[in-house]
C-alpha cells in the first residue's frame, strides 16, 4: 500500500451479516419505510426486539426526557429508576419476590445466569437442549446447537446437549452428570418457533429440585409478554430458578436482565456491569411495562396469536404451525422455499426465517386485527404465485 492509498482508504463494516438490499429510515407501529418512501408491515421485529410497536410515543417521551436529566452514572451509586424498574417488573412478571441483575444483552444475561448458578451450586456442567440459541458469549456461545459460531476457546467441554422434548433422554442425562444448571428456552427462536412441551418444563423442574440443579428459563426472546403469557414457561406451571430476559424488554434500547430467586446469595463484586441499568437503559424499559400494562398488550398477543395460528392452520401448502402468542413458526416445502423473499420484495411484509424453510412471525405485540388481516391477505397472495 503506497503512502497515497493510506490516505484515501477508509474503514468498512466487518461483513458478517446477510444484508437484504434495503435501506429502512423510520418507524411507527407495525411499520417500517425504506430510503424510497416503501412502505412495509414488519412481522418480524426485528428478532423480536420490538415489543410495543416502533417509535412509541411514551417511549420516545420517556427517553427524551430522561435524556435532558441524565443519560449515564456507573453502578457505583444509588439510580432510584433502578429499584423502579425492579419493582415494575416483578408486578408485571409476577415474580415479586424475586431480585433483579440488570445488563445490556441476552448473551450477557444468560451468561451471568449460567455463572451465578455455578457460583450457587459449585458445579460445572450445563444442560441445553438441541438447537438452542442462547448468545455468542463465552459460556452462552458453548451452550449454543451451532458449532460453527463455537471457537476453539470456548469448547471447555462442560455442555451437555439433549433433545428438546425427550423426557427419557432427560432422565438419562441426570443419570450420566451433577448438572449446576439446565438452561432451556420455552419455545426455541432461532432453532425454528420449537416449543417446549410443558409435562417436559414440568420435569425440568422436578429433576433440578431433586438433584439441586438449578433451572434457567431463557426468555430472552419467548418472554415478555410474546407467548401470550408474560414468560413461554409460564404455559407449563412452572417457576424457573433464574429468567433472562432481552429483546422485547427496551424496544429497541439496549437492556437485558436476569431475575433471580430469593435461595441465591448476593455479595459485592459477584456480578459486574458498566452500561448495565443506565438511565436511559431503564427509562426505556420502564416505558415498555408501562405500554404493555395499560395498552393491555399480552392479553392481544394471545388473542390475536390464536387468530394467526387458526388461520395459518387453514392456508395451502403450509406445514405445521406452531408456537403461542406472537411468536408463530410454519413450514414450507421446497417448492415454496423463495416465500419470505416473495414476501418481502413483492408485498413489502417483513418475516424471519430459520433452517429447513422456517418462516417466524415476531411481530410487535401492538399488532391490530386489520394488521394481521392484511398479513394474511398478503401470505396467500405469495402463496398463490408460487
Amino acid at each position: 500500500m503506497t503512502p497515497n492509498d493510506e490516505m484515501t482508504s477508509k474503514m468498512t463494516l466487518f461483513d458478517v451479516y446477510a444484508l437484504q438490499p434495503i435501506r429502512i429510515t423510520k418507524g411507527a407501529g407495525a411499520w417500517v419505510w425504506d430510503d424510497q418512501n416503501n412502505r412495509y408491515l414488519d412481522m418480524y421485529g426485528g428478532h423480536a426486539v420490538i415489543s410495543i410497536g416502533h417509535s412509541h410515543p411514551h417511549w420516545v417521551e420517556r427517553i427524551e426526557t430522561q435524556l435532558r436529566q441524565l443519560a449515564f452514572y456507573s453502578n457505583s451509586v444509588h439510580l432510584p429508576l433502578q429499584t423502579e424498574l425492579a419493582e415494575k417488573l416483578g408486578q408485571l412478571s409476577g415474580k415479586e419476590n424475586f431480585r433483579l441483575f440488570l445488563c445490556n444483552s441476552g448473551a450477557e444475561a444468560n451468561e451471568n445466569a449460567l455463572k451465578l448458578a455455578s457460583f450457587h451450586t459449585g458445579r460445572k456442567k450445563v444442560l441445553a437442549f438441541q438447537r438452542a440459541f442462547h448468545g455468542r458469549t463465552s459460556l452462552a456461545v458453548e451452550a449454543t446447537d451451532n458449532p460453527a459460531i463455537v471457537a476453539p476457546v470456548n469448547r471447555t467441554g462442560n455442555i451437555v446437549f439433549a433433545p428438546l422434548n425427550d423426557l427419557a433422554a432427560l432422565e438419562q442425562a441426570f443419570t450420566e452428570h451433577e448438572f449446576a444448571a439446565v438452561i432451556v428456552e420455552g419455545i426455541q427462536g432461532v432453532g425454528g418457533i420449537r416449543v417446549a412441551e410443558p409435562a417436559f418444563l414440568q420435569r425440568i423442574r422436578a429433576l433440578c429440585t431433586q438433584h439441586g440443579a438449578v433451572f434457567i428459563a431463557d426468555s430472552v426472546q419467548c418472554g415478555y409478554g410474546r407467548s401470550g403469557q408474560f414468560f413461554s414457561h409460564d404455559h407449563a406451571g412452572v417457576e424457573a430458578d433464574l429468567y433472562t430476559v432481552a429483546k422485547g424488554m427496551g424496544n429497541g434500547f439496549p437492556v437485558a436482565g436476569v431475575l433471580i430467586a430469593p435461595q441465591f446469595q448476593a455479595k459485592h463484586g459477584l456480578l459486574g456491569t458498566t452500561f448495565g441499568g443506565n438511565p436511559l437503559a431503564c427509562a426505556a424499559a420502564l416505558a415498555v411495562l408501562e405500554v404493555i400494562g395499560q395498552e393491555k398488550l399480552i392479553e392481544n398477543a394471545a388473542r390475536l396469536g390464536q387468530y394467526l395460528l387458526d388461520e395459518l392452520s387453514r392456508f395451502p401448502v403450509i406445514l405445521n404451525v406452531r408456537g403461542a402468542g406472537l411468536m408463530i413458526g410454519f413450514d414450507v416445502p421446497d417448492s415454496h422455499a423463495d416465500l419470505r423473499q416473495n414476501l418481502l420484495f413483492q408485498h413489502h411484509i417483513f418475516t424471519g426465517e430459520a433452517k429447513g424453510n422456517v418462516i417466524r412471525l415476531l411481530p410487535s405485540l401492538a399488532l391490530t386485527r386489520e394488521e394481521a388481516d392484511l398479513f394474511l391477505e398478503k401470505l396467500m397472495a405469495a402463496i398463490s404465485a408460487g
